[in-house]
């Protein structure tokens, strides 16, 4: 069942890691793909909340940056 969910996970981060073209809209979905990532991999270490925390902020971090990459503010 878990290796069905992370499948899944992937598959889903997979398909939306180039949604948004706006800095709002790959911070957001940054974030949904971490929280999603970071609640997989947090039940299976028995906190499934705190990994989907963490994930979140990772990921929200990680599109926002993304995003100033893409408009050449950062290198």
């Amino acid at each position: 069942m878990k290796k069905i969910a992370f499948s899944f996970v992937l598959f889903a981060a997979l398909a939306a890691s180039g949604c948004g073209t706006t800095t709002g809209s790959r911070a957001g979905s940054g974030a949904l793909m971490g929280a999603a990532g970071g609640a997989v991999i947090g039940s299976l270490s028995g906190n499934a909340g705190q990994g989907a925390l963490i994930g979140a902020g990772a990921g929200a971090l990680g599109g926002y940056l993304y995003d100033q990459h893409q408009k050449g503010h950062i290198d």
